[in-house]
């Protein structure tokens, strides 16, 4: 068997400029750290002439009989076409079984979706003997989810889940650059224990979300003005972790935020909103919601005194607190015992244009 797996994302400040419409114009940058929620991949071989794939997450299930010369390709539809995509991108079109699971539900705003992207691709590449390195892999996934498949999204969350780690990541035309916030272990150990994460007991999809979006940072210049503030906020955001005042953290979330929920329809609702307003009476000093926004998680800065309020106030409104820690590893084999076939060459080419120099 093979196991790989990769880390979901927590973006502290940026959201939004890395996507195309944004870092077309300007130079986009986002703060993000990976935690300690992953979603795995387990493959296994079979002597069947098929690929076989469950999903524990989205109850799916789908069967191929494929083809040994590798000339019958699939039709790539219905509800896990991100798998089907990242298997054909490698030619794998029989004699596997993939297991998918998150420990995260789909939809909730920390960038599930292309972890999946960057498991799957670290797996089937290992498999098929080509050793990716973490910006490659990021840029596969990045095809894959935003040229070949559609997907109204960024660049943040496949380099967040391939890199791991408190980084700022930045965004240009000519490529995605990944640096390591240069932080103490206190401060990193700080800003852990003063982040609170509560399931809002919903999950969205960020498609239509994203898609309005993208329209009006291209068409509204105040849309574009609101994400040149929350861009300049990423760098303060930036600057303060780096010189170890965090709770300047809480500030700036909540000047983001405010700027962030006038972005599309369908980023906050009067739930939210209400939400939002009962964890700041009783004691956090900013948050915001997850991901491109409207469910999934409600993310807090609340000292660590005031915690205990912040949390029973909200789990008095039906909220959920989820317990993390920070993690750095990225995405990872965790077990292989397979030795994979010669597969067929990739339907792209896997290596992405020259990157920055920044990038490892």
């Amino acid at each position: 068997m093979l196991i790989a797996r990769a880390p979901v994302r927590l973006s502290l400040a940026g959201g939004g400029t890395d996507l195309e419409a944004y870092y077309s114009r300007r130079p986009g940058m986002v703060v993000s750290a990976t935690l300690d929620k992953y979603f795995y991949v387990h493959i296994s071989p079979t002597q069947e002439p098929d690929i076989q794939i469950a999903s524990s997450d989205f109850r799916a299930f789908f069967r191929h009989r494929g083809s040994h010369a590798g000339d019958d390709r699939p039709i790539w539809d219905g509800d896990l076409a991100l798998p089907r995509a990242v298997l054909r991108h490698f030619g794998v079109n029989h004699g596997y079984h993939l297991f998918l699971a998150s420990e995260i539900p789909p939809g909730t705003g920390l960038g599930s979706s292309s972890a999946v992207a960057v498991a799957l691709i670290k797996a089937i590449s290992t498999l098929s003997g080509r050793l990716l390195g973490k910006a490659t892999i990021a840029e596969c996934a990045c095809d894959i989810e935003i040229n070949q498949l559609g997907a109204p999204i960024g660049k943040q969350d496949q380099f967040a889940a391939a890199f791991g780690g408190l980084n700022a990541i930045s965004f240009t035309p000519d490529g995605v650059s990944v640096e390591p916030l240069a932080v103490t272990s206190d401060t990193r150990a700080a800003l852990e224990a003063r982040l609170l994460l509560f399931f809002t007991g919903s999950s969205r999809n960020a498609a239509t979300i994203l898609s309005e979006q993208r329209h009006a940072t291209t068409h509204d210049p105040e849309t574009l003005a609101r994400l040149d503030r929350i861009r300049a906020h990423a760098d303060v955001t930036r600057a303060a972790l780096e010189r170890g005042d965090i709770d300047r953290l809480g500030e700036l979330l909540h000047a983001s935020w405010q700027e962030k929920r006038r972005l599309a329809k369908g980023v906050t609702s009067d739930r939210i909103d209400r939400l939002y307003t009962v964890a700041r009476q009783h004691g956090a000093a900013g948050g915001k919601i997850t991901g491109a926004g409207g469910g999934g998680f409600l993310m807090l800065y609340c000292a660590e005194t005031k915690q205990p309020r912040v949390s029973a106030a909200l789990e008095a409104e039906g909220l959920y607190r989820m317990d993390f820690r920070f993690e750095s590893g990225g995405a990872r084999v965790l077990v292989n015992n397979l030795s994979g076939p010669a597969l067929s060459t990739p339907r792209h080419h896997e290596a992405p244009p020259s990157l920055p120099r920044k990038v490892s």
